[in-house]
């Protein structure tokens, strides 16, 4: 009797264990996405659109610095899909072995801003207003992770502005920060992504002035797919989805110019 307990014991406990295993495989991974700030406010939008699609299909983001992800996915990173704010940092990661060449996409346009929410400063003015006697803050991003920052330094040097304006720069580590630094009034004006100033938080707060493309290079936004990615099968679909009209809708409510109008 003790041997045919032990049986039956074993039969279940296997049972179970196969039972287990046939749901973890039918479990798809989940879609890991390292994202750039600038991203922060249509990533949501994205995703519910990309899950909405793939009902399946489970996605975590995080937001950060595009260099700064960079970096950790060099390290070792365990995130599917790059989602840069340049073009560069993709392509880094290719050249180093870190990422799939052939899922190299261009999936976005960005804008840079000049937003101020101090009513003493006049925007308008453009470059100029950062000359006014009332700016004693311009918040900028970090010029050697952030692909903003480096369109603002850019700007700056494009109009011989920036080596006077040292002493008044205050830096932020992604993009997202320099706004918060205009929002909560430590710094009087900043260069910002256009895309959060079209969120719904932020629309119609404060003013803002357009950066001329002509100033800086354009800030052409890339996404590649990393090797940890390679054997998600959501990986090549989320960059598919990226290219689709409706995602591109969904860019073009937030301000980025539609990546099919650049031909290269």
């Amino acid at each position: 009797m003790r041997h045919l307990t032990t049986l039956f014991l074993a039969a279940l406990l296997s049972c179970g264990f196969y039972a287990n295993a046939a749901f973890a495989q039918s479990t798809p991974a989940p879609l890991t996405i390292a994202a750039a700030t600038n991203l922060a406010d249509v990533i949501e939008l994205l995703d519910a659109s990309f899950v909405q699609q793939n009902p399946d299909a489970a996605v975590k983001v995080s937001t950060g610095s595009s260099g700064n992800f960079y970096a950790q996915i060099k390290n070792g990173a365990p995130f599917d899909v790059f989602i840069s704010a340049d073009m560069d940092f993709p392509r880094k990661l290719i050249a180093e072995g870190e990422a799939q060449a052939d899922s190299l996409l261009l999936y976005a346009i960005g804008r840079l801003a000049l937003w101020s929410t101090n009513p003493a400063v006049d925007v308008s003015r453009g470059l100029l207003c950062l000359t006014q006697p009332q700016v004693h803050k311009i918040a900028i991003a970090n010029t050697e992770t952030a692909p903003y920052g480096r369109a603002a330094k850019a700007t700056l040097e494009s109009t011989h502005l920036w080596k006077p304006l040292q002493g008044e720069l205050v830096t932020g580590e992604t993009i997202s920060q320099a706004a918060q630094f205009v929002q909560t009034g430590n710094a009087d004006v900043g260069f910002v992504a256009y895309s959060t100033l079209k969120s719904p938080r932020l629309a119609g707060v404060g003013q803002f002035w357009l950066v001329p493309l002509s100033v800086h290079p354009p800030l052409e936004q890339g996404a590649v797919i990393t090797q940890h990615g390679e054997n998600n099968p959501l990986s090549a679909k989320y960059l598919a989805f990226l290219k689709s009209a409706g995602a591109q809708a969904i860019f073009g409510q937030y301000g980025y110019s539609m990546a099919s109008a650049v031909q290269h």
